[in-house]
Order: structure tokens, then sequence, then C-alpha cells
């Protein structure tokens, strides 16, 4: 087990994490759908991060993702579907703002929280609505519709954990897993922009790959989200625990890298262009959200004990890494 608690492969674990991984043609999907047909789980690519995927009408299913992520019941599950027809069946009540979204960014990285029809159970946190999206990933949607299924996928992770933006990450992350769809490295590399329709105003529960200016665009005015709800306490959206998305390695958020005191050794640092560092991504935040995750798992696979972040800018624009290195470093 010290090479999947490590992260680093072990020659006789490498060959078994491997063979799960598999390419997204024909066979694989057929085997893919298979799996998911007989309530186990997939993991499959898709263009924010790598999901592992469970038949959304099974409990035993979804049950499966929560033992495997070893995950807190509360926190819920969105569900990918193949079109806005398929996600429309999940909902009790399809609202405007959800029309103009869809129809703006759909396949893509937003997910529309809507009041949950009466046929489907509860995905994760007890509460009347679903978190749903049509992922823009050509293998993801290939496999939706190999299995026919609306699939409940999270990140394909250890709860708390880097999210997977390579079919490796997923594997040393989850050696149990069964299979993983090869798609190659997620394009946006973050999770989706979270909305939350179910009020008189559409509400940021997530901020994502896609930005409020953008969904602004769409529907106008976008409440911002309100006072952190308590870990333990349903919620209508993952990503709101106090501390996720995290490296194995302590992360500290400074202005300024080269400020080591008091700081466990060995130390790796992570800046944007313009200053020196371990790994340096670029200073527009788009790329640099694409990098983020890949660049936290070199890190922690180089054994640093500390990762001192530079601390990004503090603009709208960069409000998603914001929020993904502040809970990294909770």
């Amino acid at each position: 087990m010290s090479g999947v608690i490590s992260g680093k492969p072990t020659a006789e674990t490498d060959v078994d994490w491997r063979s799960r991984i598999v390419e997204p043609d024909a066979e694989g999907l057929r085997r893919a759908a298979e799996i998911l047909r007989a309530d186990s789980v997939v993991a499959f690519p898709t263009e924010t991060v790598y999901g592992l995927g469970a038949n959304a009408f099974s409990a035993k299913a979804v049950g499966e993702i929560y033992r495997l992520k070893n995950r807190p019941t509360w926190n819920p599950l969105i569900v990918h579907v193949a079109d806005v027809d398929a996600a429309r069946d999940l909902a009790y009540s399809w609202p405007d703002p959800a029309f103009d979204l869809a129809k703006a960014f759909w396949p893509g990285p937003l997910t529309l929280v809507v009041r949950r029809a009466p046929h489907l159970p509860g995905i994760g946190a007890a509460n009347d609505t679903v978190a749903v999206r049509v992922p823009a990933h050509p293998v993801a949607l290939d496999l939706l519709r190999a299995c026919g299924l609306p699939l409940a996928a999270p990140s394909a992770n250890r709860s708390e954990g880097i999210s997977p933006t390579t079919a490796e990450h997923v594997v040393r992350s989850l050696p149990d897993v069964p299979l993983v769809l090869d798609g190659g490295a997620s394009s946006w590399g973050i999770e989706s922009t979270v909305l939350d329709l179910t009020g008189a105003v559409p509400r940021l529960l997530r901020p994502g790959a896609l930005g409020l200016r953008l969904l602004r665009d769409v529907v106008g005015t976008i409440a911002l989200p309100e006072a952190e709800t308590e870990d333990g306490a349903a919620r209508h959206s993952p990503g709101m625990s106090r501390r996720h998305y995290a490296p194995r390695a302590k992360v500290v958020l400074r202005a300024d890298v080269r400020d080591t005191e008091g700081l466990a050794a060995p130390v790796g640092t992570l800046t944007y262009e313009g200053s020196d560092g371990t790994e340096v991504l670029s200073a527009d935040p788009r790329e640099y959200a694409a990098d983020l995750y890949a660049a936290l798992h070199r890190l922690d696979d180089a054994g640093h004990a500390t990762i001192i972040v530079q601390e990004p800018p503090g603009t709208e624009d960069w409000l998603a890494v914001r929020d993904r290195l502040s809970r990294a470093a909770a």
C-alpha cells in the first residue's frame, strides 16, 4: 500500500494500475457501459476533471462512489447527462434561466441546480434538488450514450484530495477503480461552475471554469455565495467543504514565496509568470487554472513537505483559482 499512499508507483503496482486504463474505443466503451449497468463504477474524462461515474438511479452504485472515495454522504454529486432533454427529465421544473444557460453553455463546464423530479432518488445529500450538467468531452458523451444512463460523477479521487486531470492521476488515487477510460489531459483542468436556479435570482454555489462575466451576459444578476455551510450539513453543490482539493503536503499561501520561515522542509513553490518557483504557471487565470491540479500533483509526487503558493490576484477572473487554493490550504 505504500505506493498508493505516496502516489509513486512501484514496479508491481504500476503494472496493475495501468491495466485498468483502457482506450475509449468501441471495446473500451462497451466494457465501461457493461460495468455501469452492473451497478459498479467507471472513471472517465471530462473537459473539467476526470469523473467517477455510476448509475444515478441506483442507490447501490452511488454508494460505491462514496465508499471508494471515502466521501461523506452529506456531500452531493453532480449528475452528467448526454443532452438537455435528459437533464429536463431529472428536473421537477426547468426555469427560464436554465433554458438560456443550457443553450449558451451546454455541452460545457456549467452545472445547474434545479428542483429534483420525484422519480429521481436523492443523489447524496438529503435535499429536493439535483445538480446536473452536459459535459463537453467527446469520450464522456460517448459513454453516456453507450450506457444509456444518467451518471452521478464526482471527481475521481479520494475525498479532499487533488482532483485528477489525467487517467494516471485517477489510478494513483483510486487503485481499486475497476476501469478508467483514457481521454488524455482535461482541457479546462478545473471543476465546473455551479449555479443554483431554485431561487428568484441565480446564485453562485461554486466558482469554476466559466467566469461570472460570461454568465451575467446571459442571465443578468447572479447572487454570490452565502456564508459557508458547516461540514456535515446538507448542501446543494459539491466543492463546498472547508478542506478540499488538497495535496498531502501542507499548502501555504504567501505573497512572497521566498519566505520559508517556520515551514517544514523540503519546500516547493508554485508561482505564476514573473516570479521564480519550482512550478511556474501562466499569469492568465484561464491557463493557470488548467494547469493548477497537474502542478500540485507534480509537487506532491516530488516529496515536498510544504508547498508555498504565490497568492493569486484578487480580481474576479481569479475567483475559482482562489477558491481552490484557499480550500487546499485549510
